[in-house]
């Protein structure tokens, strides 16, 4: 049986082939529950300080991300204490690919 190994500074995520614009949106969302647990908030004390509602976190926890923008999760971990840095790299041939970076 052969065995896959994701390459270093990369996800599961990344290694599925889906479309790299919900990708970015379920690391946002992963970082945003990770962060929650973190500061030790229940669902709706998180959702106090976010510009969402209890309801609609809950659905971000479960991977419901359709109806939410990933501006929409940018301003959550804003208001959850984080910085959002967007870089843009020299133009190169071929297509630009999107990636998250996260910093400890």
């Amino acid at each position: 049986m052969e065995q896959h190994v994701t390459e270093a500074g990369r996800s599961v995520l990344d290694e599925l082939g889906l479309d790299q614009s919900y990708v970015v949106k379920a690391k946002l969302a992963l970082r945003i529950q990770r962060s929650i647990a973190e500061m030790g908030l229940s669902q709706r004390e998180a959702a106090a300080r976010m510009p969402i509602n209890q309801p609609k976190l809950s659905l971000l926890t479960r991977g419901k991300l359709d109806d939410i923008s990933q501006a929409k999760l940018e301003e959550c971990l804003r208001a959850l204490g984080h910085d959002i840095e967007i870089s843009i790299s020299p133009r190169h041939e071929g297509a630009g690919k999107l990636v998250v970076r996260e910093f400890a």
